[in-house]
């Protein structure tokens, strides 16, 4: 994994009171745009590696997934 992956990692796992300032942490941290970090996280999902570097967030990013993806 690299740097990029393990930030985009600790910021997934960090708790938010709202979008406002998760946005724009992201965009001040990582240089993205908030889209480009869920898709990046997305992809980081389904990597064994991300998922040994930080098993909570990645479960609970996964869960999350599994729900939106059943309410459609």
């Amino acid at each position: 994994m690299s740097a990029r992956d393990t930030a985009v990692l600790d910021l997934a796992g960090r708790g938010w009171s709202g979008p406002g300032p998760r946005d724009r942490a992201i965009r001040e941290r990582l240089g993205m745009s908030p889209t480009a970090f869920f898709q990046h996280l997305n992809a980081l999902l389904d990597d064994p590696a991300a998922l040994r570097y930080a098993p909570g967030t990645v479960n609970r990013w996964r869960a999350a997934r599994d729900r939106h993806g059943r309410s459609r």
